[in-house]
């Protein structure tokens, strides 16, 4: 979807509502798009009551190490609960595990799991065992990470493109025309994801007289983020700003700190985690593009009872990004993109 139509409709968005003490079990309905006959429209999607049996999903997620995908976890586990649906959840440690992915799927299917949500490592890699799932009936749904051309009944995600896109305005509107220098740090090389935000981010800084000084691939370890950081403040002193994943911002924050940058550097996430949150409240980082996690998990546990009990599906749905500060920050419902505080991980529902 092109740039110009996401900003028509972003205000859509917004009429959420920003009622973070909504009751759960009313979340909907939402604006989102809906991309199943091949055009982008704006629908209101509102979720099932309750599902009509106890049915088995299985949860497929290449990590944990993060609060986003702590904040997709939160939302599996609200919706399963919230419509009566039985639950497990796997994740395999990280983007350089897909081995462990593939035989994690192998583990869903053998506990004869009625549906599996993946939130795959990477299409490439997944797109065998997606192929068997569909040859065997096995009702498949696919959670925030794109997997365009897999068999499987629904997508729910959001265009990284875009997101990505959405940070370059918002750097160069804060720029107001004036030169300056940035470093990129989309994610982990061969992910798919991190191609997409990086060519959003690229194509929207053309013909800008904001430069890319470099792109630096990796995993989403905060470890190994602050290594990439820390090589790019050694090599290039007249960086201006840093845009990367959530990860690559908290290691920045210490690195910049560290190296009495902070007030010169500054920081634009390519999605949201709860230190994202924290920081724009505190002024550490600019601003996060929001991808709603907890709505898109919700959505894709919801789709996979829908195609369970054959109701109408949403073959490719996305949410509808927006670019959070301080200023826009109090009027989203928070609800839809992050888990409580207090919230700790669960991996089952029974």
């Amino acid at each position: 979807m092109k740039l110009s139509i996401r900003l028509g409709i972003i205000s859509l968005t917004l009429a959420m509502g920003s009622a973070a003490a909504q009751a759960q079990q009313k979340w909907g309905p939402v604006k989102v798009i809906d991309q199943s006959s091949g055009k982008d429209v704006v629908v209101d999607y509102t979720p099932l009551d309750k599902a009509s049996k106890p049915w088995n999903l299985c949860v497929l997620f290449p990590h944990m190490k993060d609060s986003l995908w702590v904040a997709v976890a939160y939302g599996i586990v609200e919706e399963a609960k919230r419509q009566g649906v039985r639950m497990t959840l796997l994740q395999a440690g990280g983007y350089d595990s897909l081995p462990k992915q593939l035989s994690q799927y192998d583990d869903c299917v053998a506990a004869k799991a009625d549906a599996i949500i993946v939130g795959a490592i990477s299409e490439a890699g997944m797109i065998g065992k997606l192929k068997e799932g569909a040859q065997k009936g096995i009702v498949q749904v696919a959670v925030v990470n794109p997997v365009p051309n897999a068999p499987i009944e629904a997508k729910v995600s959001v265009d990284y493109v875009t997101m990505g896109g959405y940070a370059a305005k918002h750097l160069l509107d804060t720029q107001a025309g004036k030169p300056a220098n940035v470093v990129a740090f989309p994610g982990p090389q061969g992910s798919g994801w991190a191609e997409a935000f990086l060519k959003g981010f690229k194509d929207s800084l053309a013909s800008s007289n904001v430069k890319l000084l470099d792109t630096k691939f990796g995993d989403t370890g905060v470890a190994i983020q602050q290594r990439l950081v820390e090589d790019a403040v050694q090599a290039y002193s007249n960086i201006d700003w840093i845009w990367g994943t959530p990860p690559t911002v908290e290691a920045a924050i210490g690195v910049l700190a560290e190296a009495g940058l902070s007030k010169k550097v500054r920081i634009i996430a390519e999605n949201e985690n709860q230190a994202m949150l924290n920081g724009v409240r505190k002024g550490t980082v600019n601003s996060f593009v929001t991808l709603w996690p907890v709505l898109e998990a919700r959505m894709a546990v919801d789709q996979a009872i829908r195609a369970l009990e054959k109701k109408p599906t949403l073959k490719s749905s996305m949410v509808i990004p927006v670019t959070v500060t301080s200023k826009n920050l109090e009027a989203l419902d928070l609800s839809l993109i992050f888990a409580p505080t207090t919230w700790r991980p669960v991996y089952s529902v029974n």
